[in-house]
């Protein structure tokens, strides 16, 4: 990497701690939440943003969007929901000069920077696999014609874990597309008094552009270039591959899944881990990385058995047991 190509870079990354600090303008706490976040958007993947009502999840994702000057557009899910309201569709219009008609494709609110599916449960399985396509290929296939989504291209999806009745779960095959699991915890007592002072006047707070999308483009390429050790890459692998029952050397693992992580949770697990050095600011890849990360990427891609779950038994304790 020459001189002034790693000075830009530098520069780029330096960002990073101020547009924290403009989120946490506008929410209080939540940082693990918007740390993953962000590392999903750096190492260019989509997240699940699971957490009960009133945790903010809509207000993060759009504090984010506005302090990144990127296209925010938000889907509200519900059951009577087409892919073409996603998507977008096809409409008849005519040529004032010539008088014929002709169909125009009327691009649907996928076509942003960021995406939030709000309640992405709430809707039926042919909507949400709407999604699919352009969550893996970024681009959107209408009448035969492909359409190029915006870059960069984060779509981010809540869901709400108390809530069953009238939802659809989403399957396992949909889950796996992302790349980060975030769950949202409680506020602590101080922040959740911090939360009714300042949310409850008249004051907002005046959010600053920090990063524009050329900069995050570059980050993003930026991310693959972070070093990552042989060692790490092989620990990655050996974890990955003990939370599959058939080959674990782990009891815990044979007792409770009923099948673990593909190849894919290793992928995302090397780049997500690049992605939290660069947002430290480092440009190596240290075994913190990987531990904190092995529970948002691996608690959607292992399957417990029945047994476990009458139970109570939670994919985050496997992998607990695992980083033992």
């Amino acid at each position: 990497m020459e001189t002034k190509e790693l000075t830009h870079y530098k520069t780029v990354v330096a960002k990073l701690p101020q547009l924290k600090k403009e989120i946490g303008k506008v929410i209080v706490g939540q940082q693990e939440a918007i740390d993953e976040i962000l590392i999903s958007l750096l190492a260019g993947g989509h997240c699940l943003l699971e957490g009960v009502p009133g945790l903010a999840k809509t207000l993060m994702v759009k504090t984010m969007a506005e302090a990144l000057e990127m296209n925010f557009k938000r889907i509200q899910f519900t059951p009577d929901l087409m892919p073409g309201d996603i998507i977008g569709t096809e409409i008849l219009e005519e040529d004032h000069n010539s008088g014929k008609k002709f169909f125009k494709f009327n691009r649907g609110p996928i076509f942003a920077n960021v995406v939030l599916a709000d309640e992405i449960n709430r809707t039926p399985p042919k909507t949400q696999a709407a999604l699919l396509e352009a969550m893996q290929e970024y681009k959107v296939t209408y009448g035969g014609t492909d359409y190029e989504l915006p870059r960069p291209f984060l779509i981010i999806a809540t869901q709400n874990p108390i809530e069953q009745a009238g939802t659809y779960p989403l399957p396992e095959a949909q889950l796996d597309r992302f790349l980060l699991y975030i769950r949202l915890r409680y506020p602590s007592e101080q922040e959740e008094l911090n939360v009714l002072k300042s949310t409850t006047g008249t004051s907002r707070p005046e959010l600053k552009t920090v990063l524009t999308d050329q900069e995050i483009i570059d980050l993003q390429y930026l991310t693959r270039q972070v070093h990552i050790g042989d060692e790490l890459i092989g620990s990655i692998n050996k974890l990955v591959r003990s939370t599959r029952p058939e080959s674990s050397s782990s009891a815990f693992v044979k007792q409770w899944c009923d099948w673990g992580a593909g190849p894919r949770a290793g992928q995302a697990l090397v780049l997500c881990s690049k992605a939290r050095a660069v947002l430290n600011e480092r440009f190596s890849v240290i075994p913190e990385d990987i531990q904190t990360l092995a529970y948002p990427i691996l608690r959607h891609r292992i399957a417990l058995n029945f047994r476990a779950e009458a139970e109570n038994i939670t994919t985050d304790q496997v992998i607990r047991e695992l980083l033992k």
